[in-house]
């Protein structure tokens, strides 16, 4: 990884050390952060030689070689110093809650805006709503095309940014042309390495962030990780993780909870984390205090389903979504619970 003196390298200097690298069978991978550009040698980067010229040059700071697996996503990569905003939240400052209904109902957009003024008023930050919907039964409802629009508008009357999953390449364009602030990527597509790459490519240069959900699976966090580098690999860093619950799932939830993993990945990457207790305990009971569970374990925001009517719903909504009172309690207990774990610092007299 490449540290240059000044914030950027320029049209020249980048076209040398390219030239560089293409040498030992490497590439160059310009990582845009909010202030400063980094740049990744994606490859064999172990040649004593190329990283001896390239420290040799005269804008170069210093090389960073990472032994990892995840180099850009590692806690000891330079991007460690780079924060994600969302909705007037930078992660890891504040906390983020990314609240509204699992899935769009086309023929009562009605219920959508409503819950998108609902959870405004609850304290959300951004909002969430499913516009395409993978299902494990074919013959369920599948999302449409047609709530682009509704979840677009419903942004536009709250001033909301909104997060909605993409599952294919013609979803990833409509997405990003309409205005969608957050991809995200589900449980059934987290491993789909094929998706990650385009949605890399896709926001390449955007300030685009992804919300990468947890794969079903309980698989190793250097996994989960690892998805994540798929994507900051083209250049965009804001890639958010999203752990949702995992199979098999724990008698009497919809999955296995995994807030607890929160501390472990914050030991192995600077990637916000953003927990769905919505998901990983799929009824609205018991949500609230799985969001708690996940702010004590200490994650960054929350990523919670909620409904004016729950019962009117579709899709998960009517077994899972709180109501707006419900919201509205949860996030001020999340704030509170927030506060005593990141307390002001003491003003000196």
């Amino acid at each position: 990884m490449i540290l240059p003196k000044s914030n950027r390298l320029t049209a020249e200097q980048l076209a040398q050390v390219t030239g560089i690298v293409e040498e030992f069978g490497c590439r160059i991978q310009p990582i845009v952060g909010a202030v400063r550009t980094i740049y990744a040698i994606v490859g064999d980067e172990r040649d004593e030689l190329m990283i001896n010229r390239l420290e040799g040059l005269d804008y170069v700071e210093r090389i960073d070689r990472i032994q990892s697996p995840f180099k850009l996503m590692d806690k000891r990569s330079d991007l460690a110093s780079h924060r994600i905003k969302l909705g007037g939240v930078t992660l890891g400052e504040e906390l983020l809650v990314i609240a509204g209904a699992c899935t769009i109902d086309p023929k009562n957009p009605s219920y959508f805006y409503e819950t998108a003024v609902a959870v405004k008023e609850a304290g959300a930050n951004a909002l969430r709503g499913g516009v395409w919907k993978p299902r494990t039964n074919p013959y369920t409802f599948q999302g449409d095309v047609k709530s682009l629009d509704i979840l677009m508008e419903a942004s536009r009357r709250t001033g909301l940014p909104v997060d909605t999953e993409v599952m294919e390449e013609s979803q990833i364009k409509l997405a990003l042309d309409a205005g969608v602030a957050t991809l995200q990527v589900g449980a059934r597509n987290a491993l789909n390495y094929s998706l990650l790459r385009q949605i890399g490519r896709a926001i390449a240069g955007r300030p685009t962030a992804v919300l990468l959900k947890r794969s079903i699976h309980m698989g190793p966090l250097s996994e989960f990780i690892s998805a994540a580098e798929y994507i900051v690999a083209f250049g965009n860093p804001n890639v958010i993780l999203c752990p949702r619950g995992t199979s098999p799932a724990l008698d009497g939830y919809r999955n296995q909870p995994d807030e607890s993993i929160t501390p472990l990945l914050k030991e192995k990457t600077w990637a916000p984390v953003v927990v769905d207790p919505s998901h990983s305990v799929g009824k609205a009971a018991y949500v609230p205090a799985a969001a708690l569970a996940a702010i004590a374990y200490g994650a960054d925001g929350l990523c919670i389903e909620a409904h004016v009517e729950p019962a009117k719903g579709i899709g998960d909504d009517p077994k899972q979504a709180l109501t707006p009172d419900a919201l509205k309690k949860t996030i001020t207990d999340a704030k509170a619970l927030w506060a005593l774990r990141h307390p002001e610092p003491a003003v000196a007299r």
